[in-house]
């Protein structure tokens, strides 16, 4: 696959049907220097996720608890996010997964930040661009399942 249109060809084939939830949580992605503690505040409440690099810490949090004044000067927030949960687990050694499912929004000119857990992969949209991803998705075969959820 060293040529671009093999990629095309290989996208344009996965062959995943995934069912995957809406989550009702509002959230932000938050990007802290390298070398901040951990801040107690993103522990307070729902989904929230941590990754630290050694260019940044960025976490993955409600809303509600990444509000400015908790925000040491020089982070940087982007708020209005909501999650699609993939109903997994999926096994490590299945693969395209999180590919099939994130091709209909960039298709559809749709922005996301991926996240992975153990079982299962989260893909976050802008709330403003719900009804265009759940379209997209649907088109492409994807199946939302269960109410929204917290």
């Amino acid at each position: 696959m060293g040529h671009p249109a093999d990629v095309v060809t290989f996208l344009s084939e996965l062959p995943h049907h995934l069912k995957y939830r809406v989550l009702a949580e509002r959230l932000a992605v938050c990007r802290l220097a390298s070398d901040a503690p951990f801040p107690a505040w993103a522990l307070q409440e729902g989904f929230f996720g941590v990754v630290r690099t050694h260019e940044e810490l960025s976490i993955i949090c409600p809303e509600a608890v990444s509000a400015e004044d908790r925000l040491p000067d020089g982070a940087r927030v982007e708020r209005g996010w909501i999650a699609l949960k993939l109903e997994g687990p999926f096994p490590f050694s299945m693969t395209g997964v999180l590919a099939s499912f994130v091709q209909p929004l960039a298709e559809a000119q749709i922005p996301i930040f991926a996240m992975s857990t153990f079982d299962t992969d989260y893909v976050l949209i802008k709330r403003e661009d719900r009804e265009r991803a759940l379209a997209a998705l649907g088109t492409a075969g994807h199946e939302t399942v269960g109410d929204q959820v917290s």
